[in-house]
């Protein structure tokens, strides 16, 4: 008996182990290399030599845009579209929480709602949003706010599906109404996570929001783009700089309060 379960789990192994050299010789072959560029390594060694020598004198311009401002410009749209999500899709975590109600069709169309609003990526919201409300940090803060409502929704309502349900059912014995439940039983279990969560989205979305940038949504990617379109390399290199450190700080600051949160 033992003998046979060790063959089945063998060709089990091997099938999957087959079915994973298949799957990655299908994406390799769908890439087209053309061979490495001719001027490769030149920009490698301009951008690394920028990084080496940075422009020192782009951190802070009394008179105009500079990396400060840019970082600055960046923060806020990281935070504020956040923010945003963080508050707006509550309800939505809710919804799509199997424990919250006793119909599937219920959190079954939740979980398609918050699906739906994942399936577009930052940049394809900031360009629709560029054209609706113009280039900006108003359309950086929209894209990533609707886009982390759906990021967000879904791990609020993981954490909501996980959580203990003694006391709701006491409240619930005891008389106590849906909003009531809610309000002193399942938010008070659920609310450290959010905030994890929360610290935790705004980290992605700093990194996001220096990327849209790039596109004309704010934030420090619209110096950077112009940057490397004028082969300034030095000043790539100092931009490219201030987001590592920022980027660092962050993670450090958030992972220390998400320690002393959860």
């Amino acid at each position: 008996m033992k003998q046979n379960n060790r063959i089945q789990v063998r060709i089990r192994s091997g099938l999957i182990t087959v079915l994973l050299i298949l799957v990655y010789v299908w994406a390799f072959s769908g890439l087209e290399f053309n061979g490495i560029q001719p001027t490769a390594g030149e920009i490698s060694q301009s951008i690394l030599r920028g990084m080496i020598h940075p422009d020192w004198g782009y951190v802070y311009l009394p008179e105009g845009e500079d990396l400060l401002r840019g970082l600055l410009d960046t923060l806020a749209i990281a935070i504020l579209g956040t923010f945003i999500s963080a508050i707006l899709c509550v309800p939505f975590a809710f919804w799509a929480a199997s424990n919250m109600s006793k119909h599937k069709s219920i959190h079954g169309s939740g979980k398609i709602f918050l699906s739906f609003i994942r399936v577009f990526p930052e940049i394809v919201m900031a360009i629709i949003f560029i054209k609706a409300v113009g280039p900006g940090s108003f359309a950086g803060v929209l894209a990533l706010g609707l886009h982390s409502i759906g990021m967000l929704g879904k791990l609020y309502s993981e954490s909501i599906e996980n959580l203990d349900m003694g006391p709701s059912e006491a409240l619930t014995a005891c008389g106590a109404n849906r909003l009531q439940t809610i309000w002193y039983a399942v938010i008070p279990q659920v609310l450290p996570h959010f905030y994890s969560l929360i610290l935790f989205r705004i980290e992605i979305n700093v990194r996001s929001a220096s990327i849209l940038g790039m596109i004309g949504a704010g934030g420090i990617g619209t110096p950077l783009i112009f940057a490397l379109e004028a082969r300034s390399w030095d000043r790539v290199g100092i931009i490219l700089l201030g987001i590592i450190v920022t980027v660092t700080l962050i993670d450090i600051l958030s992972g220390y309060i998400r320690k002393r949160i959860v």
